[in-house]
């Protein structure tokens, strides 16, 4: 059985063009993927589209993704570290 620890979730590693690594909470994450998904809502990726809130959206991203495309400006990735061992 896995060790719970496995699943914490401390921070994140946020890549987007242009910008040096950020480290984020996991609600920090959250307001930048909401703040991204409110102008993009006409060029949304399928699976996202099924839900209808951003709320909805950013949370499945955060959860199930581990990038977004944002067009030909750029991207934006993120990825689960912790903190302590």
């Amino acid at each position: 059985m896995p060790d719970s620890i496995m699943f914490q979730e401390d921070a994140y590693v946020l890549l987007e063009t242009n910008l040096p690594e950020q480290i984020l909470t996991p609600e920090e994450l959250l307001e930048k993927l909401k703040a991204v998904l409110s102008q993009r809502q006409d060029d949304l990726p399928r699976d996202v589209q099924k839900f209808t809130s951003i709320d909805e959206q950013a949370q499945y991203l955060m959860e199930t993704s581990c990038e977004l495309d944002v067009g030909p400006e750029g991207y934006l990735q993120w990825y689960v570290v912790r903190l302590e061992k």
